[in-house]
């Protein structure tokens, strides 16, 4: 089936025309019709299927519709996210689709001065894309007005539970009408989702969009056994031996990736970072040039992971692996996304092993292992640009990133001999 056959308003099947939407994906061919007829719905799929159409489409035209037919003020669909990364998305996915038509848009996120958001408020918006802390501080505030919301949406919502967002998610539930619609999007199930989800759905189509294997096939994965303390030369190498591609790295903490960063700079590669200490008008810029290819290389952490969703990221490169098992899968789904390949690589030292042992148990495989001759681990070290490796210089740099009120100058990378 193909999108010219839903009975969409004209300007919504233009938007998707344009937008290059043809066929729906599994997830939206699935989703749409219940969403439709105002069914609640709770679906299960991988990252990169297209979960955000899949309710973004059917609530603009409903909205649309509606708003066409009668003079209804009001916000009428609050869609919750965990980051603002993925706030800002999934409004720019909701903007793009709604153009042209009469519904309003906003996100609404911390991390920002709040009176730009206030102004949007009161002008009046149809749908709001809020992360909880924000939209909790606007409700108790007075400006967000949610008595009117008839839809509901909670988009990853497995990562609102790790993020500790359950009390506030119910607390919120409790303040909405009890006559609405809920739409519960997440990628990965497990008990305590279950919970949530089916305390406050009501009947819902249950759609599961989940193979055997959780990773994407466009995607081709592997793990590389690599000393902890060798990781910065595998990670210049692939970087080196692909200058064109885009890459995104992954890292368990935040000192981590400034951490990275400077290894980098030590033999000239140009990278940034993304991470939640980092103020929001600057995630927004850097992940602004990482989308455009102005920057090649992109050092984040999990907090970030959701919320980039980015085409032809080339490369995922776990240079940590993740703490939480589940969260291997939505790293290496930032990379071959809709029809495109992917490939991500999984750099794992020994303290790392039972890191890898949790990954595979919940995959229920065992991940393909990228080998690496002798010869070649040393080569890879021998030839590093790295000339600065004593211990001096390195608890130097450890000093500046805990204390980076004191660092003077920035250093600058090496030019390439």
């Amino acid at each position: 089936m193909r999108f010219d056959n839903y009975r969409f308003a004209p300007e919504v099947k233009n938007n998707l025309q344009l937008l290059g939407f043809r066929k729906p994906t599994d997830i939206q061919y699935k989703s749409i019709p219940p969403i439709m007829k105002g069914e609640d719905v709770l679906a299960i799929a991988q990252t990169g299927t297209g979960k955000t159409a899949a309710f973004a489409i059917p609530i603009i035209n409903m909205i649309h519709v509606e708003k066409s037919e009668t003079r209804n003020d009001g916000v009428k669909c609050l869609i919750i996210a965990p980051t603002h990364e993925l706030v800002i998305q999934i409004n720019s996915v909701v903007l793009s689709i709604a153009k042209g038509t009469l519904v309003r848009t906003m996100a609404i996120y911390g991390g920002v001065e709040q009176d730009p958001q206030i102004n949007q408020l009161e002008h009046g918006v149809d749908i709001v894309v809020a992360t909880p802390g924000r939209m909790f501080d606007l409700i108790s505030q007075g400006y967000l007005k949610i008595n009117k919301v008839r839809i509901l949406v909670l988009d990853e919502a497995d990562h609102m539970l790790q993020l500790g967002f359950l009390n506030d998610i119910m607390f919120l539930v409790k303040k909405l009408p009890n006559y609405r619609q809920t739409l519960f999007f997440s990628a990965t199930i497990n008990e305590e989702i279950k919970e949530l989800a089916y305390n406050i759905v009501k009947n819902a189509i249950r759609i599961q969009i989940s193979p055997k294997d959780p990773v994407s096939k466009n995607i081709t994965h592997s793990v590389a056994h690599i000393k902890m303390d060798d990781k910065r030369f595998f990670l210049e190498r692939i970087i080196n031996e692909h200058p064109e591609s885009k890459i995104l790295v992954f890292v368990r903490t935040k000192v981590r990736a400034e951490r990275v960063k400077l290894a980098m700079e030590r033999v000239g590669i140009t990278t940034e970072t993304i991470h939640s200490s980092k103020e929001q008008d600057i995630r927004y810029r850097v992940m602004s040039q990482f989308r455009e290819g102005i920057i090649k290389v992109l050092i984040a952490t999990d907090v970030s992971a959701r919320g980039i969703d980015i085409a032809d990221v080339d490369y995922v490169i776990n240079y940590d692996l993740p703490d939480i098992a589940e969260n291997y899968v939505h790293r290496v789904g930032r990379t071959g996304r809709g029809i495109k390949k992917g490939i991500a690589v999984s750099f794992c030292s020994e303290e790392e092993r039972p890191m890898l042992e949790e990954i595979e148990a919940f995959m229920d495989k065992k991940i393909a292992i990228a080998d690496i001759e002798k010869e070649e681990y040393v080569q890879t070290l021998v030839l590093s640009q790295d000339a600065v490796s004593d211990w001096k210089t390195l608890l130097k740099e450890d000093e500046k990133l805990e204390n980076p009120s004191k660092q003077k100058k920035k250093i600058k990378p090496k030019k390439k001999k």
